[in-house]
């Protein structure tokens, strides 16, 4: 369950939400880095200027889904960014499709931590924290500085003589940095974060943020099997206007043949009374199976259960009425845009 203190920290002031086993982190080197990723990823790699970044999906020639990441080139690197489960088999796929081109992937998890600052006081609580740990002649990002890095822009920064990259977010629907220095690092770090007003925010209540703000969460509501554009990130994550890359095909087809019309479509859910779906509830219209809930949460904006889930693209619609059948009774539902919660 959910800490109420803490989601009120996310929205009103700063959470502190570590990252570390949750994500994974690669690094590539090398001149063609850039390139390489271009013909493999869904967004326009070659584009993002030192500093700059972008979502981006990994598919199969099937255009189904290796895996989500967020991809930041750093000025000599590029820093990826993916759930931790995919990070051991992504550096593996990455590397072994390196030929001739000059790049190196390196998988970092193991040896790096991911603290995230969320809110709207996350900039300030930042810049504080760092500068505590600084001396009046080293520099540290101010907090207005922060506050104007566009969305997946990031920024290189020392802690304690070590690197520390700074990227902007919103996973959990509010302004959010993910910070990634060297394992070693993270309980100082965390501490001074703490120190400057951040507070520790359980990983329940970093999920509830997550689904109020309608974000699909590969190995929950995005898998080995899903098209992207049944998750609806395609505004995210693809470009139409880049060149070709794997996968491309199958995209191309469902949105210009198909006019984007997928079996399934992941849409968000209210539920009426109090009681909170499970995960692979079966949602249904009348008697007919349409789909199942991948997410589910009691909002507390809302003061209602919410959930994340696929059904049928006939029955996508917002407004549509649905029931989640659970532990065998059916729990009356509508279909709604997300996010569920606009702040």
């Amino acid at each position: 369950m959910y800490s109420l203190e803490q989601y009120a920290a996310l929205h009103q002031g700063a959470g502190l939400v570590d990252r570390t086993g949750f994500q994974g982190r690669l690094r590539l080197t090398g001149a063609d880095r850039r390139t390489y990723l271009q013909g493999l990823l869904t967004n326009d790699i070659v584009a993002l200027a030192p500093g700059g970044g972008c979502y981006a999906a990994y598919l199969t020639a099937q255009g189904r889904m290796i895996s989500d990441l967020r991809v930041f080139e750093t000025g000599d690197s590029i820093l990826a960014d993916l759930p931790a489960s995919r990070a051991a088999l992504v550096r593996t796929r990455l590397a072994d499709l390196v030929f001739s081109e000059d790049v190196e992937v390196a998988d970092l998890t193991s040896a790096t931590a991911q603290l995230a600052v969320c809110g709207p006081r996350a900039a300030g609580v930042l810049a504080s924290a760092l500068a505590a740990c600084r001396s009046a002649d080293e520099p540290s990002p101010p907090s207005e500085l922060l506050d104007r890095m566009a969305l997946f822009a990031n920024g290189r920064w020392d802690f304690r003589g070590a690197p520390l990259t700074v990227a902007r977010g919103d996973e959990f629907g509010v302004p959010a940095f993910d910070l990634v220095l060297p394992l070693g690092g993270k309980d100082d770090l965390s501490r001074l974060l703490r120190d400057a007003g951040a507070m520790a925010v359980d990983p329940a209540t970093a999920d509830t943020c997550r689904i109020e703000a309608g974000r699909p969460l590969f190995g929950v509501d995005m898998d080995e099997e899903t098209i992207p554009l049944e998750a609806g990130i395609e505004d995210r994550a693809i470009s139409l206007t880049k060149g070709c890359y794997v996968g491309q095909e199958i995209i191309i087809r469902v949105l210009h043949r198909g006019h984007g019309r997928v079996a399934r479509r992941l849409v968000g859910l209210t539920l009426d009374g109090d009681v909170v779906p499970s995960r692979d509830d079966v949602v249904r219209s009348g008697e007919k199976e349409i789909g199942r809930v991948t997410s589910a949460t009691l909002s507390p904006a809302l003061t209602r259960p919410i959930a994340l889930g696929y059904v049928h693209r006939d029955f996508a619609d917002p407004g549509t009425s649905v029931a989640v059948t659970h532990e065998a009774a059916p729990l009356r539902a509508t279909v709604v845009a997300t996010p569920f919660v606009h702040l």
